[in-house]
């Protein structure tokens, strides 16, 4: 039960639950060097330059390394901090730019997980995936995850099918 996805794509991984979605990303993507975060470069920030620059500078940093490995054919998996269209499309209109493939995973949580002033926009987002048209904002694949399925997935692997010979 492995997830395989092509070499060089671009994969965001989308839940309303932040821990959620770290437990997910932390059991399930094999590649470490792929994972590209905010968190990350916030870290990496923190104590470098001011407080109040880290914000700004994170996503200027993070829209870098993900743009320079995109165009190198490098995989890219970004765990995304909300579920809003906008953080998305940002990463999305980047990998089609550089004409790499695109996906979406949404890790479903409970809904005592959901914040109040989520919950409207995941259950458009939900809506949007059912209905086949996450398509429109440039995804090629797009899954759905209810916790069940999740664990039963074991890894996220980036490399092309095994041949038949």
């Amino acid at each position: 039960e492995r997830l395989r996805y092509s070499p060089g794509s671009l994969l965001l991984i989308v839940s309303a639950s932040p821990a959620e979605r770290d437990r997910f990303v932390e059991r399930m993507v094999e590649n470490r060097a792929s994972l590209l975060s905010l968190d990350k470069v916030r870290a990496l920030l923190a104590g470098r330059i001011a407080e109040d620059e880290i914000e700004g500078r994170a996503a200027e940093l993070l829209d870098a390394a993900v743009l320079k490995r995109l165009e190198a054919n490098e995989t890219v998996v970004i765990p995304t901090e909300g579920l809003e269209l906008g953080e998305r499309e940002r990463y999305v209109r980047m990998a089609a730019a550089a004409k790499r493939p695109r996906h979406l995973i949404l890790v479903e949580t409970a809904r005592d997980q959901v914040q109040e002033d989520d919950r409207a926009t995941l259950n458009d987002l939900r809506r949007r995936l059912d209905a086949g048209e996450l398509g429109a904002e440039g995804f090629q694949t797009v899954l759905r995850l209810s916790a069940g399925a999740a664990a039963e997935l074991k890894r996220i692997v980036f490399q092309s099918a095994p041949r038949d010979d």
